[in-house]
């Protein structure tokens, strides 16, 4: 039986088309996939992400176990700011990439993945040994990402919270039981905000009184693409590191004596050459690339991890895992067609402004 969200029943009410995603029944769109990605990049949208998994590491020694369990340092980050990266098996495998807050000294919280709920905890609880920390997960709250350049007024009339102007990007800000972070999937601005799962049917609505309009994960799939962010499961699995999945960013090799899971892996990969890269790929109009689809480049051979019609640019556009090397040019097989594509570094859309 699918498990579904505190805010199902404004799904229903408001006549989303639920699909199965990762064991929950969520709305893939309320009627129309574009017109909702436009209301995002054109005014405010939100989406009921409360099928992801909030857990939060208490304890004398949360930091050090996270500087030990991310490729990222948490390190880096003070009270009320926020981090993404990956964590990795000892292989330098992707196991899921999060975005982790430092909330005060000896507490931070993390947002996983819904379809890699159940192995995030169990790895996560398993490496806790040796550490002072409490990993919990948080099924108490739900998630209401609302987004889009209108977005962060329209929540701060709602919550009358004035002081949420002062929130930086990844940052994030208390109001009353409402955790509000400056952060989000799209590629546009807003907050994404973490609130008990008794209080989100209100909330919910008084967000659409103030016209921010439901959206669905076909959106929000189509608005991440244009932003250039990886899905986990299709851009980056355990079989693939964040140096071939364009997050090399995310590791931080130094200081040298902070020991994370896969290190040396990454090491290894980093002195041996990295021998994949993630690009962009802008293709004509014509058919859209699916993910496992051939790209043929100067360089050799690679394949489609994420692509989609780009409602924002007006064709279609894909991440594509293709040889290290200098090529500018691919060719995309689908159904037995060779179609040119450009290639690009992503995103392809930032702010509501076409980058490519």
């Amino acid at each position: 039986m699918r498990q579904t969200t505190p805010l199902h029943q404004a799904h229903l009410d408001a006549g989303g088309k639920l699909v199965d995603f990762a064991g929950w029944a969520l709305p893939i769109h309320y009627g129309s996939q574009v017109d909702e990605h436009h209301a995002v990049r054109g005014q405010a949208g939100m989406f009921d992400v409360s099928h992801m998994t909030v857990v939060d590491i208490r304890g004398a020694g949360a930091e050090q176990y996270l500087r030990y369990l991310l490729a990222n340092d948490v390190a880096r980050i003070v009270d009320g700011q926020a981090l993404y990266g990956c964590m990795l098996d000892e292989q330098g495998g992707v196991i899921d990439d999060l975005i982790t807050y430092r909330v005060e000294d000896g507490f931070f919280r993390t947002v996983v993945n819904a379809a890699t709920r159940q192995a995030d905890l169990a790895w996560m609880r398993a490496r806790s040994q040796g550490f002072v920390v409490q990993v919990e997960e948080r099924a108490d709250l739900a998630m209401i990402a609302v987004q889009g350049p209108l977005a962060r007024d329209r929540v701060i009339g709602v919550l009358a919270a004035p002081s949420l102007s002062e929130v930086r990007p990844f940052r994030f800000g208390l109001q009353g039981d409402y955790f509000v972070a400056r952060t989000g999937y799209t590629g546009e601005d807003g907050f994404e905000l973490l609130l008990p799962a008794s209080e989100a049917m209100n909330c919910w609505q008084r967000l659409v009184e103030a016209g921010v309009r439901p959206c669905g994960l076909g959106a929000r799939d189509s608005l991440r693409l244009e932003a250039g962010l990886n899905l986990y499961g299709q851009d980056m699995d355990t079989s693939t590191t964040p140096l071939v999945s364009n997050l090399g960013w995310t590791v931080a090799f130094e200081p040298a004596e902070r020991d994370f899971i896969g290190r040396a892996a990454l090491l290894a990969q980093r002195e041996a050459g990295v021998p994949e890269r993630l690009v962009g790929l802008v293709l004509g109009k014509g058919a859209i690339p699916r993910s496992g689809a051939p790209v043929h480049t100067s360089e050799g051979e690679g394949r489609v991890t994420s692509g989609s019609f780009s409602p924002t640019i007006g064709c279609p556009i894909a991440l594509a895992r293709i040889p290290a090397g200098d090529a500018t040019e691919a060719e995309v097989e689908l159904r037995g067609k060779r179609l040119s594509a450009r290639i690009v570094k992503p995103p392809f859309v930032r702010n509501g402004q076409v980058k490519v």
